[in-house]
Formats: structure tokens, C-alpha cells, sequence
């Protein structure tokens, strides 16, 4: 399902979470998979909302700056996520917000990213401090 917007994604992830910008392939996997987990069981259309959204960043830019969003430099990247997550239109926002909460929890809900944060929960609750 991501593997057809695989590019525009790691570059929008890289743009919300900077410290994405250190991850290698297998780390990627991993907070794709994230991403992918949460997508699933919704349904079809959220999905190809989803999909579509990050297909539309990429092209957007190119109204804005002439080129595709994996073109822009980092500033430009950020500042046109910025506007999009600040549109007039309800709709954009809200995916805007959905996108940028999904890589988040990608990333963070990754152990590595838990751990680079200091979160350290566990099923066994309290227990597990001992």
C-alpha cells in the first residue's frame, strides 16, 4: 500500500520528524510498518484519502515553488507543509494533521524511538521498574 508513495513519505517524514533524516532501511520498515498497522483496519477510502494526500503534496509544490515536494530544500519543504496544515480548506488541515500524526507515531512508536525519548513502558505496569 506505501510502496507507491514510499519517496514523498520519507521526505514528508523526514520534514515533521528531523531526526528521521538518521534512520536506515530497516528502521524505515519499521515505522512504515507502524503507519501501515494503523491505516489497515480503516477503511478503504481512508486509505486512498491517505494515499492521495501524499500523492498531492508531492504535485502541489510544484504550483507553488516549480518543483515536486522531494525537490525542495528542507525550509521550503517545511514551509509548504506549514501552509497546507494552515489551509482555509477544513479537509487539508485535517489530513494534514492525520499525516503528521501518523509519521509521529511511526517514528516514536518504533523501540528505538521510544527509547530516544526516555519512554519506557511496559505491560507488566510499574513492575517492570523494579
Amino acid at each position: 500500500m506505501l510502496s507507491s508513495i514510499r519517496p514523498v513519505l520519507r521526505a514528508i517524514g523526514i520534514t515533521v520528524v528531523p531526526e528521521a533524516a538518521q534512520l536506515d532501511e530497516p528502521q524505515w520498515v519499521a515505522l512504515e510498518a507502524i503507519v501501515r498497522g494503523a491505516l489497515t483496519p480503516r477503511p478503504r477510502a481512508l486509505q486512498r484519502q491517505f494515499i492521495l494526500l501524499v500523492r498531492a503534496i508531492q504535485w502541489l509544490a510544484v504550483l507553488r515553488y516549480g518543483r515536486r515536494f522531494t525537490a525542495l530544500e528542507p525550509a521550503q519543504q517545511e514551509r509548504f507543509l506549514e501552509q497546507l496544515q494552515n489551509a482555509p480548506v477544513l479537509l487539508v488541515r485535517r489530513g494534514i494533521w492525520g499525516l503528521r500524526t501518523l509519521l509521529l507515531m511511526g517514528y516514536y512508536g518504533r523501540a528505538a524511538g521510544g527509547r530516544a525519548i526516555g519512554y519506557r513502558a511496559d505491560a507488566r505496569g510499574w513492575k517492570a521498574r523494579a
